[in-house]
């Protein structure tokens, strides 16, 4: 992971299950001009050396209270997280999930990972519209008729996610990501 030009170091990490959280990782990534990184493959202790943090994972374990996203999120949330001094972070949060199947939990693990940061005295960012997801209504990724993050939906709506970074990272960076 990489600093911007401005010095702000930005870190994106994402936990994967089927390679969609990876790929949407990526891009986001890509477009803040730094790396995407596993957070499975780094110490968790890692996270409170940024400035900004872009979290993100799948909804695996649909209808599940905790550890929604059957990645190594799941125990870094709970385990580290708590444990971190994170005070003054930014944090902004990204989900993937599938609209149409499992729109009662559609990026339900997005919302947990908000719980958790935010419980952590963190300042949350990026807060996306809930468009084109009616049946998602129930999601604990909603929070005030928005979405905590940026939720995309690969499986249905893969087309749309490539225009939903751009705005979105230009977002994160007018709330002052970068």
């Amino acid at each position: 992971v990489t600093a911007n030009p401005m010095s702000m170091k930005i870190g994106v990490f994402y936990g994967t299950s089927t390679g969609n959280t990876e790929s949407v990782a990526e891009r986001i990534a890509t477009a803040l001009g730094v790396t995407a990184e596993d957070i499975g493959s780094v110490e968790a202790s890692t996270l409170s050396s940024y400035d900004t943090l872009v979290v993100g994972a799948p909804t695996w374990h649909t209808g599940a209270d905790t550890e929604r996203s059957g990645t190594d999120w799941d125990e870094i949330l709970y385990n580290d997280v708590p444990n971190m001094d994170l005070k003054g972070k930014k944090v902004a949060f990204f989900g993937c999930g599938d609209s149409m199947s499992y729109g009662d939990y559609f990026c339900d693990a997005m919302g947990e990972l908000y719980d958790k940061f935010a419980e952590s005295g963190v300042e949350t960012i990026g807060f996306f519209d809930v468009d084109k997801t009616p049946e998602c209504v129930a999601s604990k990724a909603i929070r005030d008729g928005k979405f905590v993050g940026l939720a995309c939906d690969e499986d249905n709506f893969y087309d749309e996610t490539d225009k939903r970074i751009a705005a979105w990272t230009e977002q994160l960076k007018s709330e002052g990501a970068a």
